[in-house]
C-alpha cells in the first residue's frame, strides 16, 4: 500500500474531527451537570453536539476504510483529491451543525457537508470499484 502525504494527514485530520467532536459532548455534559442528560429538544446545545458527534461517527470511519482501499488499489493523485474533499466536506458539515441554532431546520452549510459528503462517499465507493 502506498500512501500519499495527503492521504496520511486527510485520515488524521478526519480522526482528529471525530475526537474533538467526541470530547465536545463530554464538554457539554459536564456544563449540564446533573440536569437531563438526554435532551429531545432540537435546540439544546447537548442534542446539536451528540448529533454532530454521532453523524461524524457515522461517516468518517467509512471514509477512511475506503481512502485506505482506494489507495491499496491506486497510486492515482485522484485519491488525494478525495481524501482532501472528504475532510472538507466533514469540516463543513460540523461547523453547520455546531453553528445551528436549531437541528429542526436546515443551513446551507450542513446541507453542504451533508451533500459533500454522500458525493465523496459515493465517488470513493465507486473508486474502489473501477481500480480492481
Amino acid at each position: 500500500m502506498n500512501l500519499s502525504t495527503v492521504t496520511v494527514i486527510s485520515i488524521a485530520l478526519l480522526g482528529i474531527l471525530l475526537f474533538v467532536l467526541g470530547a465536545n459532548v463530554t464538554r457539554n455534559r459536564a456544563l449540564r451537570g446533573t440536569g437531563n442528560q438526554l435532551p429531545t429538544d432540537p435546540s439544546d446545545r447537548l442534542l446539536i453536539a451528540v448529533r454532530a458527534h454521532g453523524n461524524a461517527a457515522e461517516y468518517i470511519p467509512t471514509m477512511i476504510v475506503l481512502l485506505l482501499v482506494c489507495s491499496a488499489l491506486s497510486d492515482s493523485p485522484a485519491i488525494g483529491v478525495l481524501a482532501v474533499a472528504a475532510v472538507a466536506v466533514r469540516y463543513v458539515h460540523a461547523v453547520g451543525m455546531l453553528t445551528s441554532s436549531t437541528l429542526a431546520s436546515h443551513g446551507p452549510i450542513r446541507d453542504i457537508g451533508a451533500v459533500g459528503t454522500y458525493l465523496v462517499g459515493i465517488a470513493l465507493g465507486v473508486t474502489a470499484i473501477v481500480t480492481l
